[in-house]
């Protein structure tokens, strides 16, 4: 059955990870080997904690905080950095706030993959801002989701709120 032109939706950017080379290994300890945080969409650094964009946003702004200590349990998480985390994730939730203006967030650990976690030796915690009304016809009646701001833009915008909070 063949779909009409008003039936489609034209993602081109994601033809490079359906035909890429797929990785194997830690996408974020590889990410932070490299020193390429804007290209690899690494909005913050601390000694013991990344935060970095989601590829495969639920919304714009979604982003993860993990240690920068590769570990798969979160009881394995020294305090300091159970702390820098929380730490981390009050201090973006500020600047979500003013770069989205969201209504409220999602915030959680997906432990373990029957839990969900796409990458499930590595903990992060994702935080998602979330608009009243943001679940609308298309995703529950097309199964399809509605991004209106590029991961590039969204880096930006991010990143030069980042300095403002300092």
């Amino acid at each position: 059955m063949s779909k009409s032109k008003e039936e489609i939706i034209w993602a081109p950017w994601r033809i490079g990870f359906i035909l890429g080379e797929k990785e194997c290994g830690c996408f974020i300890c590889r990410k932070l080997g490299e020193d390429r945080d804007k290209g690899n969409y690494i909005l913050e650094r601390t000694d013991l904690s990344v935060v970095i964009m989601n590829l495969y946003p639920y919304n714009n702004g979604h982003i993860m905080i993990a240690p920068v200590r590769h570990s798969a349990n979160f009881e394995d998480l020294t305090a300091d950095e159970s702390l820098d985390m929380m730490s981390l994730l009050k201090r973006w939730i500020k600047i979500l706030k003013k770069a989205y203006k969201p209504d409220g967030f999602n915030a959680g650990l997906n432990l373990g993959k029957a839990a969900g976690a796409g990458l499930e030796d590595h903990i992060h915690l994702h935080l998602v801002p979330r608009w009243n009304g943001d679940t609308n016809f298309m995703p529950a009646i097309g199964a399809i989701k509605i991004m209106p701001e590029s991961l590039d833009s969204c880096y930006d915008k991010l990143k030069s709120l980042t300095e403002e909070e300092e």
